[in-house]
């Protein structure tokens, strides 16, 4: 990954009364690889759901309470990767405004 200028990026978590957390920098700080390791176990945790969730409803047994849990924990999750897409579609849209040869074939 390039770094460059600084920009502004949205963090994968949320300050107090639930407002998006931001960090300015390059991408290289410790707040910007503690963002990384944050967002690479969110994608793992919704990839471990999504296998439960195909398990679960595979089964046909699940309880409705199972369920509810289920799509719970999926609406959180679903929550999280947004957030995750939200940010890089950001940062690669700022990179591309940055380089506009990048975009060329």
């Amino acid at each position: 990954m390039e770094h460059g200028p600084d920009m502004i990026r949205l963090l994968p978590w949320t300050g107090s009364e639930g407002k998006p957390c931001y960090v300015i920098g390059d991408g290289t700080g410790y707040v910007s690889r503690m963002a990384d390791d944050i967002e690479s176990i969110q994608l793992d945790m919704a990839d471990d759901l999504l296998g439960h969730a195909d398990s679960l409803l595979a089964d046909r047994k699940g309880t409705g309470a199972e369920v509810h849990f289920l799509a719970s924990r999926l609406t959180e999750s679903l929550r999280e990767v947004k957030r995750v897409a939200e940010s890089r579609g950001a940062r690669l849209g700022a990179a591309a405004e940055l380089d506009p040869d990048r975009n060329r074939p």
